[in-house]
């Protein structure tokens, strides 16, 4: 498989994904352009050609955690507060891991609404099963992830309804 051939099929899938992570157009295509450069540097470690999507998403997940990290450098750290607030775009240390910690019912309509990026009536009907069910699953998942994130990481919302807690937690 060559690197053209892997742009052609997942790019604006892979823009897409990126986009809703950071949510910015400009460092999307940057975040993009750095995640098929890293593909066409590594295609040759690749083994398994059918694994190709999950590894390029990956690499994507990776440069989204660089671009946060070097973004954080060059924040003001004199309006440090008590509570480091995690303002704009973030990437949870576990939240892949919590995901996938979901049972099948929860994490499959959570990455098909949010990750994949379809609509709840759309889900519906491709799982066959009531837009009511639909919602109530992802009530559900998110519930769940809400509970892991508690747990793990102590992240919750402040009175203004800014994600607090700490970003790189050991416990997972």
């Amino acid at each position: 498989m060559e690197t053209q051939d892997i742009y052609h099929r997942f790019s604006n899938e892979l823009y897409f994904f990126i986009l809703k992570k950071v949510q910015h157009k400009n460092i999307a295509n940057d975040i993009l352009q750095n995640t098929f450069l890293k593909v066409h540097k590594n295609l040759s470690n690749l083994k398994e050609e059918k694994k190709v999507k999950g590894w390029i998403f990956q690499i994507a997940r990776n440069e989204i955690v660089n671009y946060v990290n070097a973004e954080s450098i060059y924040r003001d750290k004199s309006s440090t507060k008590e509570e480091p607030l995690l303002d704009g775009p973030q990437f949870a240390c576990c939240f892949d891991k919590f995901i996938n910690e979901l049972p099948d019912i929860y994490r499959e309509v959570i990455e098909m609404v949010y990750i994949k990026g379809q609509k709840q009536k759309d889900v519906a009907i491709i799982l066959d099963i009531s837009l009511e069910n639909t919602k109530a699953r992802i009530r559900r998942a998110k519930d769940l992830l809400k509970k892991r994130f508690k747990e793990c990481c102590k992240y919750e919302l402040n009175k203004k309804g800014k994600l607090t807690g700490e970003s790189n937690c050991s416990i997972c």
